[in-house]
């Protein structure tokens, strides 16, 4: 137990840590009994708890921060490691000198605001809080602290908020042409995939000839090539399968004729038997067909939202269109693409009322007049 004693004019905590090191803590000059006693049972609740340092052991936010990296970077793509070493190396210059427990919600709250009066963009604001907020749970689980300031902090509110990217799909016209416009066939055969799939860049830079389901004309996406490295699929919901028509089928089959034998068993090989790069593949192929067929620019991702559109329009149940495209649930799929359901869908309203009215024994007739439908109710 801490006790409290008085050597040359200051206040000295004296106590046994966790590890049953005897420990003293000499307090400023002119701190009062009262102030000495609240210092002692916070040390004493802080031991209670299993989470006290004495101030020389407690790191700084930088060292914490470089090692969450470290801990992180095994089990992360290398796109998204280096997205929270942007944050810490470019954003956190103010907290990197601090001990780690003395940033609590109000330093946070500061952080927050400095920025925002800035000008920071708010959806990049609150990328890198999520970081912060990482380091700072990284912290409490290495009992640094004894809880994450960012979780009481006032969130930044959404004045100001930049507008979504509106989504740029391709019409079946423009369609047509991008793949008209391709005279190479194993690109030709890539767009095409790309857009009768809705796979990702990655998913088709990494399909693999045993992947394919010739009997159920589907694509099994397992894994994902980016940035020249190999990743499993981000989720479970990732690895799925994906219908194809017969005329994709037709289009996979006369390519798997012409497709040059390559040892990773590729569908879409370069000349050396390895992966395409994605840049390659836009600036080389991509970007020169749409020109070529006189189409708007467009990112090769908007393949992926061209694919899910279509879907969208011709009325397929949201639950398949999320298990098609991957997503971690409908709500993702709803949040991507709600822009593009219908506001008036009165198909949908007189689908309705034929499975209730047109009955046999309803009560409600439908007289039907040229060019109208009028219900009215039998007395």
């Amino acid at each position: 137990m801490a006790c409290i004693a008085k050597r040359r004019n200051r206040y000295v905590i004296d106590f046994y840590d966790n590890h049953g090191k005897r420990r003293w803590k000499t307090l400023p000059k002119g701190t009062t009994k009262k102030k000495a006693r609240e210092a002692m049972r916070n040390i004493e609740d802080q031991l209670a708890r299993g989470i006290y340092l004495p101030d020389n052991k407690v790191p700084t936010f930088a060292k914490v921060a470089e090692d969450w990296l470290n801990y992180k970077k095994p089990n992360l793509r290398e796109s998204t490691w280096s997205v929270y070493e942007g944050h810490t190396k470019n954003h956190f210059h103010e907290l990197d000198q601090l001990k780690v427990n003395r940033i609590i919600t109000a330093r946070i709250e500061k952080f927050i605001t400095d920025r925002q009066n800035k000008g920071m963009n708010i959806l990049t604001l609150r990328k890198i809080l999520v970081t912060l907020g990482q380091i700072m749970a990284y912290a409490v689980r290495h009992k640094y602290i004894d809880h994450n300031p960012i979780r009481d902090a006032e969130r930044p509110k959404g004045q100001g908020e930049a507008k979504k990217q509106k989504i740029r799909i391709f019409s079946p016209a423009e369609i047509n042409a991008l793949i008209e416009a391709e005279t190479d066939q194993k690109y030709r055969t890539l767009f095409m995939l790309a857009i009768m799939s809705g796979a990702r860049q990655g998913e088709l830079l990494g399909l693999k000839w045993s992947d394919v389901d010739w009997i159920n004309n589907q694509i099994h996406i397992q894994r994902t090539f980016n940035n020249d490295a190999w990743y499993d699929t981000k989720t479970k919901n990732s690895d799925r399968k994906i219908d194809l028509g017969p005329t994709m089928m037709a289009e996979l089959k006369k390519w798997k004729v012409a497709c040059p034998p390559n040892e990773l068993d590729l569908v879409f090989p370069n000349n050396a038997g390895k992966p395409i790069n994605h840049n390659n593949l836009v600036n080389r192929h991509f970007n020169p067909a749409l020109e070529d067929a006189e189409l708007p620019k467009i990112r090769f991702h908007d393949l992926r939202h061209t694919y899910a559109s279509l879907l969208i329009e011709q009325g397929e149940n949201i639950k398949y269109i999320q298990a098609q495209l991957g997503h971690s649930s409908p709500t993702v799929t709803l949040n991507v693409y709600s822009h593009l359901m219908k506001e008036v869908n009165q198909e949908s309203a007189c689908r309705l009322e034929k499975a209730i009215f047109e009955t046999s024994g309803s009560n409600m007739v439908a007289q039907t007049t040229k060019g109208a439908t009028i219900n009215t109710v039998t007395p």
